[in-house]
């Protein structure tokens, strides 16, 4: 979606450029250097031709027939000069014929630098001490995305950077009819591609367009799904090596993430950006929904591309060709286990849900079986680590919804009349609602404190049971559990500035306390966009009667943490303050883990847990 800027003019390219090389951190100089060519790869290609000009990189598309991968041509020696010359260049070069294994070890060490570095903005994140690559762009080049375009982003950026083929999904269309192509119910298919071939664009231009090209509805393909045209993405298995950094990560909802890190426990860490263009860190869960195979929710790995018929030019670059992308039947990893399960296929797509996952025996729901195989077959749990780490990510998150505000509050959206109706519908919609609003950030951080509250419940559950799976030896897991938790909590500390320019401070229990009045509404005052509920708190809020009636019969809509973008949701404040379809549940779940552990205190192994405890 177009949320990326390039801040940079002509002139700023020739100074760049024409200047002194930047200095190549020595640490990444290896990432500089060639990689070996081998013979190309393998597949049906389906994509584009196009004709460019290097200054816009546009392109005229049309398909090209099947073309078996031609024999690739030796590369030139290595010019370690020249070599990082082409990687100071804002042109986009290909040296390399195809992606080799050591080049997505290479992009997954790139991803998971960029993860540990710990930044918050793409520009950050592109500019910052993770990415080996930032001394070759100028200091004033802005990058910018949103959740969809941030895989791309991504991979377009490293594949210029190391010469690499870099083809894409330039139009989808739906299968069947659809309101909106980003929430199609039976998915969409790719209908045009673009090849990026040498001197054709730069890369910076190229960054440019992927912000127009790509929108969540790219994501959202069958897995078997190869015609008319080849989709970027395969479904891969469910297994170390196969998802790895550099997976990318689609929730159904519109959401997209990518996988920079892996633990040996199983769990799966990513990065994921947002409208406002912030960078958010987290682990997998079920904030990542499972739906039919048509909507291609789930793990995706980028399909492997080879250039062929290209020549290869005295300065090493590969011109001309095509890109070929390898076809599902060619992977040695595709599997469409995680749509399926691990029994066999059902005769029809609708009956998707039935299956089952199978480990070593014993039934498993489908999170903690993607855990198990990422952990190589053992699922373990350690309770007192995993309940201090999900409390210190959901602080994270309230202060990533805290720089989302204050973005929201610094352009001024309070200060605008609430419009007569809410968006079509206010999780997936357009323009300022979309940029400023924070009902899908807010969807997902009650159901990871949900989570926390389940699964908190589980682990004495399981400590109960004496089930093996529990990495726990000691003989109170609910007091232990309750001591984790309060001095993690006691740690968590919100700060927000009133509209009066004071502040207020609150922790983590009372910012759980508040967590279903918090407003996503961007035109509500900043006081309930943090769900204050105080006469003193409130009294510099500034809403009128109209905007105030608005936050109250939004209650309902902030109850619930299922986001559903099928629904219409367009109604005036009338219409919103009667009970209907679309218009949010009557209470929220339970999320008070002190509550639930104080209850549950001095309960031993083999003791009898309460129904629903």
């Amino acid at each position: 979606m177009r949320l990326v800027t390039i801040a940079l003019g002509v002139a700023a390219f020739g100074a760049a450029y024409l200047s002194p090389a930047p200095q190549i951190p020595a640490r990444w100089q290896a990432w500089l250097q060639p990689t070996a060519v081998s013979p190309g790869g393998t597949g049906v290609h389906r994509s584009a031709s196009a004709a460019t000009s290097p200054a816009s990189g546009a392109a005229v598309i049309r398909p090209v027939a099947e073309a078996p991968a031609a024999a690739t041509q030796p590369a030139p020696a290595a010019d370690p000069a020249l070599t990082a010359a082409m990687a100071r260049s804002p042109v986009y070069y290909i040296r390399y014929d195809h992606w080799s294994e050591a080049d997505e070890r290479g992009f997954g060490e790139f991803l998971r630098s960029l993860g540990d570095s710990n930044c918050h903005t793409v520009n950050s994140c592109l500019h910052g001490p993770g990415n080996p690559f930032r001394a070759s762009d100028p200091v004033n080049v802005v990058f910018r995305s949103d959740c969809a375009d941030l895989p791309y982003i991504l991979r377009a950026y490293y594949a210029w950077k190391r010469g690499l083929p870099f083809s894409y999904e330039s139009e989808v269309e739906p299968r069947g009819a659809s309101r909106d192509i980003r929430y199609t119910p039976d998915g969409n298919e790719v209908t045009a591609r673009h090849d990026v071939l040498s001197g054709s664009t730069t890369g910076y231009a190229l960054l440019e367009t992927l912000r127009d090209a790509v929108s969540s509805a790219t994501y959202r393909i069958h897995p078997d799904g190869e015609t008319p045209l080849q989709q970027d993405f395969y479904s891969p298995a469910l297994r170390p090596g196969s998802i790895r950094p550099g997976t990318v990560i689609y929730d159904p909802n519109g959401h997209l993430a990518t996988v920079y890190r892996i633990d040996p426990d199983g769990r799966i860490f990513y990065l994921d950006a947002h409208p406002d263009e912030s960078v958010t860190h987290g682990s997998y869960d079920m904030r990542f929904v499972r739906a039919r195979p048509g909507m291609g929710a789930g793990f995706k790995n980028w399909r492997p591309q080879t250039l062929v018929g290209a020549t290869r030019t005295p300065d090493g670059a590969l011109t001309g060709g095509h890109v070929v992308l390898t076809k599902n039947a060619d992977l040695k990893d595709f599997s469409d286990t995680q749509y399926f399960g691990t029994g066999p296929r059902p005769a029809a797509d609708r009956d998707w849900a039935a299956g089952s996952f199978t480990l070593n025996g014993q039934a498993l729901n489908y999170y903690d079986y993607v855990r198990a195989m990422m952990a190589g077959g053992k699922l373990e749990f350690d309770p007192m680590k995993e309940v201090a780490e999900m409390v210190d990510s959901n602080c994270a998150d309230l202060h990533y919804r805290a720089d989302a505000v204050k973005v929201a509050i610094e352009a001024g959206t309070e200060n605008l009349p609430e419009p007569e109706r809410l968006p079509p519908n206010i999780y997936g919609t357009e323009g300022l609602w979309e940029i400023y609003s924070t009902p899908s950030r807010d969807a997902r951080l009650k159901t990871a404190f949900k989570e926390l509250r389940d699964q908190t419940g589980r682990f004495i559950r399981l400590y109960v049971a004496r089930d093996q799976r529990l990495n726990y030896r000691g003989s109170d897991l609910a007091a232990d559990l309750l001591r984790v938790y309060d001095r993690q909590t006691a740690a968590c500390k919100i700060t927000y500035t009133r509209s009066d320019g004071s502040e207020v401070s609150f922790g983590y229990e009372e910012a759980r306390r508040r967590l279903f009045r918090l407003s996503f509404d961007p035109y509500q005052c900043v006081e309930h966009r943090w769900g204050a509920d105080s006469p003193a708190e409130l009294a510099t809020c500034k809403d009128g009667a109209v905007k105030r009636a608005w936050y109250a019969a939004e209650q309902n809509l902030r109850n619930q943490i299922d986001r559903t973008y099928e629904a219409r949701m367009d109604f005036t404040l009338g219409e919103l303050t009667t009970p209907g379809p679309g218009k949010g549940v009557a209470a929220p779940p339970d999320i008070d883990v002190r509550a639930y552990l104080l209850s549950v205190q001095g309960v031993r192994r083999g003791a009898p847990v309460a129904q629903g405890k």
